[in-house]
């Protein structure tokens, strides 16, 4: 039983309730401020329980942020993002996000935010670059128009870049999720691989990939969005894929050739590097201190034990 079971929290949770075995992530918990999500990515795995809607900060988020941090390890790692964006465009307005920061950093939990936006490296950078945070941006591609037929709403590339070059500029370590790996879509090798340097050159330190794994809605949304290529990529995953863990797989020698010029140009570039859920093992596929990215974040704030009464920050939320 992984540690943190039977712990009755209300909006952060044990990461993974799937107990997937294919995920190789370390003991973290998942907190996300926002349900649904704006960015309105089509190849989303998470529409299939938050559904596709827009991103709404969840009710009383404060007061159950504070009660549950009670309940968790002294320095526990929380991923702000793994289910709904944490800086969608909303995040501009209302600084959600920011006020989960303002709780988490002085109180030195680890945090690693996963993203496709851009704010971490803007209005959040003092607190980023203060406290125990990695990042993990999301970066799939570098054309901005097959980015936005995927990715609709999201930051384009280039600017997603440019806030890794920020971020790291200002002593924050970044990862960057180049992934999902699309068959038609994001699969050319001479493109993967001006990528990663471009990540490189930037000062991304760890890519972790994955290929795109198909759920009934997801596909059914790329196979609209895509045009003659959705209509591609529906055909292979129906005719070729493999049900695992609730997903829909490519087999594992095409997940294999989709993901290699990924981690080749990375291991080229002596950059740390993973996959993530693919079930590859060796060092030809994984030779970072984490999957996700968590191993990355440094220690600037010393872990304070949250007791109850404690005069936590309070912010606009209340």
């Amino acid at each position: 039983m992984k540690r943190g079971r039977g712990l009755r929290l209300s909006v952060v949770s044990l990461f993974d309730p799937w107990d997937s075995p294919l995920c190789y992530c370390p003991i973290k918990y998942s907190l996300n401020p926002y349900t649904g999500c704006s960015i309105g990515c089509h190849y989303c795995y998470a529409t299939a329980y938050i559904g596709l809607k827009p991103s709404t900060v969840k009710r009383d988020l404060v007061r159950r942020v504070k009660r549950d941090i009670l309940k968790l390890p002294q320095g526990a790692i929380i991923n702000l993002g793994t289910s709904s964006d944490p800086y969608p465009p909303e995040e501009e307005a209302l600084g959600v996000t920011r006020v989960v920061l303002e709780i988490l950093v002085p109180l030195g939990f680890k945090v690693l935010i996963t993203t496709k936006g851009v704010g971490y490296a803007y209005r959040d950078l003092d607190l980023v670059s203060k406290g125990n945070v990695a990042v993990t941006p999301t970066i799939t591609m570098l054309d901005p128009g097959k980015a936005r037929l995927v990715e609709p709403f999201a930051p384009t590339p280039q600017e997603r870049i440019v806030a890794v070059k920020r971020a790291s500029k200002a002593g924050v370590p970044v990862g960057v999720r180049v992934d999902p790996i699309i068959p038609y879509v994001n699969d050319d090798q001479d493109e993967i691989r001006e990528l990663v340097s471009r990540l490189a050159e930037a000062g991304a330190r760890f890519i972790v990939t994955s290929t795109y794994k198909a759920r009934p809605d997801n596909l059914a949304r790329m196979r609209e969005a895509l045009g003659p290529e959705g209509e591609k990529l529906y055909r292979l995953y129906r005719e070729k894929g493999v049900r695992l863990h609730g997903y829909m797989y490519l087999p594992e020698e095409m997940r294999k050739r989709l993901l290699r010029p990924v981690v080749e140009e990375a291991r080229r570039l002596g950059l740390e590097y993973a996959t993530c859920r693919e079930g590859f093992k060796g060092r030809e596929w994984f030779n970072a201190g984490s999957c996700d990215g968590s191993h990355l974040i440094p220690l600037r704030v010393k872990p304070r034990r949250v007791e109850t009464g404690m005069d936590l920050w309070v912010g606009r939320l209340g």
